[in-house]
C-alpha cells in the first residue's frame, strides 16, 4: 500500500465529518445560545461528552447505536442493507461524534456574542426568527462558527479510539493517518510513522492558530 493512501483516507473522512458537524453543530449552537426549553442543561451535557469520555467510550457507544444490531444500525440494515461497521463511513460517523462538541462550542460562544439589538431590530422590521438567523445571526457569528468547523476539522482529521471501534483498521479503507500510526509503530517502522505524526502535528498547530484569528475576530 503506498503511504499517501491513509492520507488521502483521512482527508475524505475529515472533509465528509466536517461538513456534516458544521450545520448540525451550528443548528445545536444556535439552540443552545438562543432558546430556553425543558432539559437544555442535559441536552447540552450529551453533546459536549465526547469532549471528556475516552475515546474507547464513546466508540463503545457507537457500536450500541450503529452496529448491526443497534438502535439505528438495525433500522438502517434491515431497509437499505447497510452496515456502518467497518466502513470508511462508519470512520466519518465517529469523527463527526468527537469533533461535534468543539463545534457547538466555538459557534455558541460566537452567536451568543451577537449583539441583540441587531437581533431586536430585525424582529421590528417584520423579519421572522429563520431570517433573522440567516441574515443577521449567522453572518454576524462567521468567524466564530468558521474557528469551530476548523477546530472541528482538525480533531476529526486526528481523531483514532472510537474510529478504531467503530470502523476498525482495514488497510486502503479505514486506515486513517492516526491509526497508521499506531500500525507502523507496533510493528517498529518509526521512520514512516514519522511522516504522518509530522503532518498531523503541523495541521493540528495550523488549526489553532487559524481559530484564534477568527476567534478575535468575532462581532462582539
Amino acid at each position: 500500500m503506498e503511504w499517501w493512501v491513509p492520507l488521502e483516507i483521512s482527508l475524505k473522512v475529515s472533509l465528509c465529518s466536517s461538513i456534516i458537524v458544521f450545520f448540525i453543530g451550528t443548528a445545536i449552537a444556535y439552540v443552545l445560545a438562543m432558546k430556553n426549553f425543558p432539559g437544555k442543561r442535559a441536552f447540552e451535557i450529551a453533546v459536549m461528552l465526547p469532549l471528556v469520555l475516552p475515546p474507547t467510550v464513546t466508540g463503545y457507544y457507537l457500536i450500541l447505536i450503529f452496529g448491526k444490531n443497534g438502535l439505528i444500525g438495525r433500522f438502517l440494515y434491515d431497509l437499505f442493507g447497510v452496515t456502518l461497521i467497518f466502513s470508511w463511513q462508519g470512520a466519518v460517523v465517529a469523527s463527526a461524534v468527537v469533533a461535534l462538541p468543539l463545534m457547538v462550542q466555538a459557534a455558541k460562544s460566537a452567536i451568543e456574542s451577537v449583539d441583540k439589538h441587531f437581533i431586536q431590530v430585525s424582529y421590528t422590521l417584520g423579519h421572522s426568527e429563520l431570517d433573522t438567523a440567516v441574515k443577521v445571526i449567522f453572518p454576524l457569528a462567521k468567524n466564530g462558527i468558521l474557528a469551530g468547523f476548523i477546530l472541528a476539522f482538525s480533531r476529526a482529521l486526528g481523531e483514532f479510539g472510537a474510529t478504531l471501534m467503530l470502523a476498525g483498521n482495514i488497510p486502503g479503507e479505514t486506515n486513517t493517518m492516526p491509526i497508521e500510526i499506531y500500525s507502523l509503530a507496533s510493528f517498529g517502522e518509526w521512520g514512516k510513522a514519522q511522516i504522518f505524526v509530522v503532518v498531523l502535528t503541523l495541521v493540528s498547530a495550523l488549526a489553532v492558530f487559524a481559530s484564534r484569528f477568527f476567534s478575535g475576530y468575532r462581532t462582539r
